[in-house]
């Protein structure tokens, strides 16, 4: 098969051809059809990553979406020519996604939705995996609550307004003025992320605090999110850099998650459970409830790099795929 090989850190990808990986008992070989690009890809290309552990040379690619090839004997769940999606390597040492065929632990991935094409699907493993552990399995969000997205517009963003507004949340998101339409078109309250944190609390709030701040942009905004919640409310970030003051929080009772969505891979536990995420995914997606947010241009994976670049530079206007 033909793949990307990151045998440098920084340099460009070599696309070789090595064998065709064989399967376990509880995997699938999966015909990869589309790669989705995250900032944690340049990470990893860049040697940044070490909490991402992918030793060279490696196969990077942390999403995919493809055709069930093959299965072992202990897989029941899927059936040759089935379609799925996953976020299923990139990450210690599991082969990524940017080959013509992968060799997946089947309790990875989830039947692809079908109102979704390969490229749409590609899109959403991480970003989905990482806001639905952030909003329902830590926060436990319930309808009815008032819920604030910091980086709305972002990946993890866009998919939590969604998550949230299919659950009966009110949702609010921060973001650039030029980001208002965006946000707006995915059923959340605009708020500029200039504005100072007791105005908007105080405006949509009544002074009160939302009851869910899932941060997805780190540093100064976390501080923020501290004081923007309610009392008894529940923070959650997934990019908990830095130092912060807990006071703001133990002051309201308050509670904090941390997301780290890499952890079933890099610890074998918890699998499974990423598998069911995505069935979840999958249902919202083919209730019209779930559509990514992609940026226009196609990338193969003679591309990649032009794809890296983007994401470095922040000029990409929304998930970037690699068409295998």
């Amino acid at each position: 098969m033909r793949a990307g090989v990151l045998e440098t850190h920084n340099a460009p990808l070599r696309i070789s051809t090595i064998s065709t990986p064989e399967i376990g008992p509880r995997e699938v070989l999966v015909r990869v059809r589309a790669s989705g690009v995250n900032p944690l890809d340049t990470k990893i290309h860049a040697g940044a990553a070490a909490h991402a552990r992918h030793p060279l040379p490696a196969i990077p690619g942390i999403d995919l979406a493809g055709i069930v090839e093959q299965t072992g004997r202990e897989v029941s769940r899927f059936r040759i020519g089935d379609e799925v999606y996953g976020m299923t390597g990139g990450v210690g040492g599991v082969q990524g996604s940017l080959a013509e065929f992968a060799a997946v632990d089947a309790d990875l991935l989830a039947l692809k939705p079908a109102n979704l094409s390969m490229r749409e699907a590609a899109a959403l493993p991480l970003i989905f995996i990482t806001a639905w552990e952030g909003l329902i399995d830590r926060a436990a969000l319930k309808a009815g609550q008032k819920v604030l997205i910091h980086g709305g517009a972002g990946g993890v963003g866009h998919v939590a307004i969604q998550i949230a507004h299919a659950f009966g949340a009110e949702v609010f998101a921060t973001g650039s003025a030029s980001q208002r339409a965006t946000i707006e078109g995915f059923g959340a309250t605009f708020i500029d992320r200039e504005a100072a944190v007791e105005a908007y609390v105080a405006e949509h709030t009544g002074g009160h605090g939302f009851d869910i701040v899932y941060d997805t942009v780190g540093g100064k905004v976390l501080d923020a999110s501290f004081t923007a919640v309610r009392r008894f409310g529940h923070v959650v970030s997934a990019l908990g850099w830095g130092t912060h003051a807990l006071a703001p929080l133990s002051f309201r009772a308050a509670s904090y998650s941390g997301v780290f969505t890499l952890l079933p891979l890099l610890s074998g536990e918890g699998r499974a459970h990423h598998g069911k995420i995505m069935t979840e995914a999958t249902r919202l997606a083919e209730a019209g409830k779930l559509v990514p947010l992609l940026d226009a241009r196609h990338f193969r994976m003679e591309s990649v790099d032009d794809a890296y670049a983007l994401i470095r530079d922040h000029a990409a206007r929304g998930k970037l795929v690699v068409e295998i």
